[in-house]
């Protein structure tokens, strides 16, 4: 390895203000009035999941660190406590421009007719309306809990919205003038003034509530409608205050998998150990009494580093559903259809395709069905062996697991490694495996101490030639549903060096043996920080001898310090460094000395970024790799990660245009700059928007493709092999 310098505090940007700064980005996109109008909702939607994220994770680690006495700084200099106090600032400038933008969202809505509808704008009409919709709907669905004087708070659902009801006291109202404590033997002056219950709107009930408008669509917010009617839960008694919150819970929990005998009931303990964690957040409407605040900081044990005031309603992420609603297509992206591969056509058996040539596709621009019937045909190709795959995370209704689940029912050698600690996904992952184990499925929940993030199918097929490895190998999950939200590289291939690899991988993974040495891929923890240092190091010596030289990364998290030091040497070398980073960077680019040869940029568009190419100029002779894993320490120590060289010259070929649409973008790509802060990037006459151009190139490519299908008649011959026409 050569001799790398790490780097020191102040040439570093903090993680977690870095990734505030990236939700800062997709806040941009829900303020930019260039975009359609509910896109923008989507945009607004998806800071507030994020936001969400970030506090249960992030905020959740560093509650555990200061909590357990941990004083030592971060790599950039921080102390916990310091940090947490610095990003919840950031988090507060960040939800003004949230609620600012959410306002003027809603005026932007109302003209275009979807209109929410605030208690002091119902007609008389409406407001029966919604009265008969409260007696019929909620009155018998909600139960308000009472708060003793012991504060028996009730155990609150992580995310889960609920109403703080402030009352006056009134003991000659309260049944035998009891109220969990006899208060017959206080003082006057001892006795309580007010009391309070909580009032959970659970998630069954649905937030927003259709109401009758003369055209477009209204609605109304579920607490809106239950803080109207909340006097019918308390027949007598005045009510001082009534106001919206939720709590989020610390989701940073991991199974003890040394301790743990069985690692299925260990993450099923971790999950119900979420349900009753500490509260790292409390989301409280403004304009709340101070006693109601206090009450509830009280319950929850916050101090008011962890109270956020909302100047709107909380649980932005809800308006996703507002951002879904039909009927109004004009206020969204024109559609941008998955179009299909010209390689991959359905008349055609998916396994003469790729024994034809190394194929690549680009999600999700081209369709994904070719990884779907890829699995699905080896499923049911009599001539198939066996199949082994990775599951990280999978959709709802996967056709990939049922067709996991037919292979094993029809006597096919079928190995899943499903990874259950996927976060957020363990309940669905736990789920699958017991599915998969029930079919026959060999299933493998991952490794002791590791997450296995690659993703990777292996079909093993007799062919007339003899044994044939097909490999399916990507930056995504197996998710039919995100694929068409995310961009990511799809990479077919039955090369034989390529299958070797991954016939080791698996066996390693799955048999507890000591992995045998890679001929062409590299796999973390073991040798994938090494490939990439090694690449870099190869840079700074062709630079060092005046040859030519270049590195181009694109990466969703650049955070190792490691290989931030050796992009750092590369550019003092003189090695040209591009980046582009959709989230998390913290290197700093264009430091004198430093970084000066190094830029970052970052795209939040339609799409969420979530390909990884990496790619070297390697004195002329370009390497091109794509890979899961992002340049975390988390994903090159503690992962189970594949690096994939691309050496077929069709496929490097289109992931190096990929890659020039990347660095050309002019009009969604922002720079990161030297104190970590982002701009625009500097526009030139013609405009480039890089996921545009992706999706039109594959319209062409499909284009071209029909047209030199219509030119030529195709016909039928008998299949030998089937004994039928095809």
């Amino acid at each position: 390895m050569f001799d790398i310098k790490t780097p020191e505090p102040d040439q570093l940007l903090n993680r977690e203000m870095s990734w505030l700064e990236f939700n800062q980005r997709v806040l941009n996109q829900a303020q930019d009035t260039s975009n359609p109008l509910l896109e923008r909702v989507k945009f607004l939607a998806i800071t507030g999941s994020n936001l969400d994220e970030f506090f249960m994770v992030r905020i959740g680690s560093l509650q555990i660190l200061i909590g357990s006495k941990h004083e030592r700084p971060d790599v950039t200099g921080f102390r916990p406590q310091k940090l947490l106090q610095v990003a919840g600032d950031r988090v507060r400038r960040l939800m003004r421009e949230q609620y600012d933008c959410f306002e003027k969202l809603q005026t932007t809505l109302r003209h275009h007719g979807i209109a929410q509808l605030d208690p002091e704008q119902w007609t008389r009409k409406q407001t029966v309306f919604l009265r008969h919709w409260f007696d019929e709907n909620v009155v018998s669905v909600l139960s308000p809990v009472a708060i003793d004087l012991q504060q028996n708070f009730p155990l609150l659902n992580d995310s889960e919205m609920a109403l703080a009801v402030q009352l006056d006291w009134q003991p000659e109202q309260m049944l035998g003038g009891d109220w969990k404590t006899d208060l017959s033997t206080l003082a006057d002056d001892q006795r309580p003034s007010r009391r309070f219950a909580i009032l959970p709107l659970g998630r069954k009930l649905d937030r927003f509530v259709n109401v009758p408008v003369d055209g477009g669509h209204g609605y109304v917010l579920l607490e809106a409608v239950v803080k109207k009617f909340v006097g019918e839960f308390f027949p007598g008694q005045a009510i001082r205050d009534c106001v919206a919150f939720r709590i989020t819970r610390n989701a940073d929990m991991r199974v003890d998998e040394d301790g743990a005998f069985d690692l299925l009931h260990g993450m099923q303990e971790i999950l119900a150990e979420r349900r009753e964690s500490s509260c790292v957040r409390l989301e409280i409407e403004s304009g709340a009494d101070p006693a109601t605040r206090e009450f509830l900081m009280q319950c929850l044990q916050v101090d008011e580093l962890h109270v956020f005031e909302t100047a709107g309603p909380v649980r932005l992420k809800d308006w996703f559903r507002i951002a879904s609603l039909p009927g109004f297509d004009g206020l969204r992206f024109d559609a941008w259809s998955p179009q299909e591969s010209p390689h991959f056509s359905v008349d055609r058996n998916i396994f003469d395709v790729i024994r034809e040539s190394d194929r690549i596709l680009i999600h999700p621009y081209q369709v994904y069905d070719p990884v779907v019937r890829f699995i699905e045909a080896a499923a049911d190709d009599p001539d198939v062996l066996a199949i082994k795959q990775t599951l990280y995370r999978t959709s709802s209704r996967s056709q990939i697991v049922q067709a996991l689940q037919r292979a094993a029912q029809n006597q096919k050698h079928v190995t899943a490694i499903v990874e259950l600690k996927a976060r957020f996904d363990e309940e669905r992952n736990i789920k699958w495996a017991r599915s998969l184990e029930t079919a026959g499925v060999n299933v493998i929940y991952g490794v002791r101490g590791l997450k296995t993030h690659s993703k990777i199918c292996i079909v093993v097929r007799k062919d007339p030639d003899g044994l044939r490895h097909y490999c399916h190998i990507a930056t995504g999950n197996y998710n039919e549903a995100t694929a068409t939200l995310y961009s990511d590289i799809s990479y077919f291939t039955c090369n034989d060096v390529i299958g070797s690899d991954a016939i080791n991988f698996f066996n390693a993974v799955t048999g507890m043996s000591i992995p045998q040495p890679m001929q062409k891929m590299s796999m973390a923890p073991l040798g994938l920080r090494q490939r990439i240092l090694e690449m870099i190091n190869v840079e700074v010596q062709n630079a060092a001898s005046d040859a030519p030289s270049g590195i181009r990364l694109k990466v969703n998290s650049l955070v190792d310090p490691m290989i931030i030091g050796a992009l750092y040497k590369a550019s003092q070398a003189g090695v040209p460094v591009e980046l582009n980073v959709r989230g998390i960077c913290c290197l700093r680019p264009g430091v004198p000395g430093l970084s000066e040869r190094i830029t970052v940029t970052s795209i939040v568009d339609r799409y969420l970024e979530h390909s990884r190419i990496f790619y070297f100029h390697h004195g002329g002779d370009r390497r091109v790799f794509i890979s899961s894993a992002d340049m975390m320490a988390r994903n090159l120590d503690r992962r189970i990660e594949l690096l994939v060289p691309i050496e077929d010259e069709s496929c490097r070929r289109r992931l190096l245009e990929v890659l020039d649409y990347y660095f050309q973008d002019n009009v969604k790509a922002k720079r990161l700059m030297p104190d970590g802060s982002y701009v625009p990037v500097p526009t030139s006459d013609q405009e480039f928007h890089c996921q545009k151009q992706l999706y039109r190139y594959a319209v062409q490519q499909r284009s071209e493709q029909f047209s030199a299908e219509t030119s030529m008649f195709h016909p039928h011959r008998r299949d030998t092999e089937l004994g039928i026409f095809s």
